[in-house]
């Protein structure tokens, strides 16, 4: 079971990754456009993706950590503890951002919306990975709760390695 967590970590954290630099890269482009142009709809749909841009960088270097410079088992920053604190943090943002942008849009989002405002597409791409990384964090959150409680079973506490 070890060797699975092992490279499931790696997976989990790599596909958010992955699907974090999407989005970086797409609220990067757009908070630049809004910068140079101030041509955004509204300033709930600007602040929305400075978050959003804010949040992607938060994920990637969070989540880069934890595959590139996975902190030992045996130290607090490898443990079941700081697993759940940054990951509920990263839900958290995640949360406020895709919400905030899905009401900042206010269901404008269809086959009409290129009239509405301009970016509509980077909009709807923006909306949809924020919604597809909470749902990767919410995912990985439940795993290490998983395996928290399968720890407590050992008699293991939350400051013990995921891994025995």
């Amino acid at each position: 079971l070890d060797t699975h967590i092992r490279k499931g970590h790696n997976i989990a954290f790599s596909l958010i990754i992955l699907v974090d630099i999407i989005e970086f890269a797409i609220s990067t482009w757009l908070t630049s456009q809004f910068v140079v142009h101030h041509n955004y709809f509204s300033l709930a749909g600007r602040d929305c993706t400075h978050f959003l841009l804010f949040t992607s960088t938060w994920t990637l270097i969070y989540s880069s950590y934890r595959i590139f410079f996975f902190p030992p088992p045996d130290s607090i920053l490898g443990s079941m503890a700081s697993h759940i604190f940054f990951l509920c943090l990263t839900w958290v943002f995640w949360a406020v951002g895709a919400a905030t942008l899905t009401a900042a849009l206010s269901g404008q989002l269809n086959r009409n919306a290129q009239s509405l405002f301009v970016y509509s597409g980077q909009f709807i791409a923006l909306d949809v990975f924020a919604w597809v990384i909470l749902v990767l964090v919410t995912f990985a959150i439940f795993v290490v709760h998983a395996r928290g409680i399968l720890a407590s079973s050992r008699g293991d506490g939350a400051r013990e390695p995921q891994t025995a």
